[in-house]
């Protein structure tokens, strides 16, 4: 059941009045409204709380009456405007609520003279009806304003989350397509670690399976899909590719975007020279809060179009998890990207 002092919005959200607020502020109106009589000399208790009873019993029906015209209760929308058709009723039940008020009053005590002060207290109804509806119209438009900007939170996290999920499908295609033309080379030069080869592209598609899934996952485990892939590249390049790991211990046990590394040793490949004349040197280290990709640049005299997919699939999933950007550093000799260290996955 719903609370009288409840209505719903069209979004089903709740919006409530409550009833101690309600009651608590229609006796303050009727203890305000006898003020003048309060000051008057001679006056005597029950003639004054009678004339606080009119002010009290007519607050209640405007509070009930205006909640009761919100959307839970009534199909009329409801406007942003203040001075609409809603206060207008409000204002015409009202006079014709005082009036019977002050008339039932009257014939209940007969010996006080409510008649003859009718339009007093209908110019008192009509004030206690515009501050009451001055201050739910205020409630109820902070409440509105509030659930949209809930929703339009909620529908952009849920646009980012779609995002951010085409981003962790995304896997360079090339990659597997050079790793079985590699395989089928080794196969037919019967290489004997054709087996150990066909293990670690195993291990590597069996990781991507396992953690495409996951936000984030920690470092150590990035490091052995890393190891996989590398033994891959390995295989493919020969002595041509050699990586120097040098991860501060203190960052062993943060977290980190599944395959970030995996990408940027990627992105390493595809745009260098790699033989064995010209072996290509990467660096993975720590420095200071972040993590550091680096490579001596060697870049291709053809090189491939570069669409920076992967750079800025890693940036995205950066600026979606942590409200930052990765840092891309080039000059003549190398180029540079810095990972900001996730040291806890509470919030992903």
């Amino acid at each position: 059941m719903t609370p009288a002092g409840s209505i719903y919005t069209r979004k089903k959200k709740v919006f409530s009045v409550s009833p101690a607020l309600i009651w608590l502020s229609a006796l303050f109106m009727g203890i305000l409204a006898s003020i003048p009589k309060i000051m008057r000399l001679g006056i005597q208790g029950p003639e004054l709380a009678v004339d606080a009873s009119i002010a009290f019993l007519f607050s209640l029906f405007v509070w009930y009456f205006n909640i009761y015209r919100l959307p839970k209760f009534s199909s009329q929308e409801i406007t942003r405007k203040f001075f609409n058709r809603h206060l207008a009723g409000s204002l015409l039940w009202g006079i014709v609520l005082m009036a019977v008020l002050v008339l039932c009053h009257q014939l209940a005590f007969p010996h006080y003279q409510f008649l003859s002060m009718m339009l007093m207290y209908q110019f008192r109804g009509i004030l206690i009806n515009l501050t009451i509806y001055l201050f739910l119209h205020l409630l109820y438009q902070g409440h509105y304003v509030q659930q949209i900007n809930t929703e339009l939170e909620s529908s952009r996290a849920a646009h980012l989350g779609a995002q951010y999920e085409l981003l962790k499908q995304q896997v360079n295609p090339h990659f597997l397509f050079n790793s079985l033309t590699t395989l089928k080379s080794m196969v037919e030069i019967q290489d004997p670690h054709t087996a150990d080869f066909i293990v670690k592209l195993s291990d590597f598609y069996r990781f991507t399976l396992e953690n495409r899934r996951q936000d984030i996952i920690p470092l150590s485990q990035e490091m052995t899909i890393l190891q996989a892939y590398l033994f891959l590249l390995k295989a493919r390049f020969e002595g041509g590719m050699q990586l120097d790991i040098a991860i501060d211990p203190a960052h062993e046990r943060s977290y980190i975007p599944p395959f970030t590394l995996q990408l940027l040793i990627e992105n390493c490949v595809k745009h260098n020279v790699i033989s064995l004349e010209q072996p290509l040197h990467i660096r993975l280290y720590s420095e200071g809060s972040s993590i550091v990709v680096e490579n001596r640049l060697q870049l291709k005299l053809m090189p491939e179009v570069s669409t920076r997919t992967g750079l800025e699939n890693i940036n995205q999933r950066y600026q979606h998890l942590l409200h930052r950007e990765i840092t891309i550093e080039k000059d003549d000799a190398f180029f540079r990207i810095k990972l900001p260290v996730i040291y806890d996955d509470t919030h992903y």
